[in-house]
């Protein structure tokens, strides 16, 4: 499995920052978890053989590391213990993946691996919500 070694060694998503935050994020990778809150973003699907897939998502950053993040009616939950995450994906009520990966943030960007189908998700957090009343 050649492709897992090199998303494992690939470098993370670059934030749209100030050129120093760029620079800054690729000599020393940030890996804390941003604030806890809801945020837009944009997550990108790539596998072995093809471009990523960019859409527009949501994202729900909370305590230890759980980050809930939906592409309409596709929720992909993490949940950490340590270094290890759990994904669970559902759509609906209905539960139609689950794998386990490990997490990568660097500043806004989380990266994590289905390594068995060897797919890849980078996710950019964007703006923080508003919340809607």
């Amino acid at each position: 499995m050649a492709w897992a070694g090199a998303v494992a060694t690939a470098a993370p998503a670059q934030a749209g920052g100030a050129p120093a935050e760029a620079a800054g994020a690729a000599s020393a990778p940030d890996h804390r978890v941003p604030p806890a809150g809801r945020y837009d973003a944009t997550l990108c699907v790539s596998n072995a053989a093809g471009a990523p897939s960019c859409g527009a998502a949501e994202a729900e950053v909370r305590g230890g590391g759980a980050v809930d993040v939906r592409v309409s009616d596709i929720v992909y939950r993490l949940a950490s213990s340590g270094a290890t995450s759990v994904v669970v994906v559902t759509q609906g009520q209905m539960m139609i993946d689950a794998f386990d990966t490990g997490p990568q943030w660097a500043g806004r960007s989380l990266r994590f691996v289905d390594t068995e189908k060897q797919v890849r998700y980078d996710l950019e957090l964007g703006a923080v919500r508003r919340l809607r009343r």
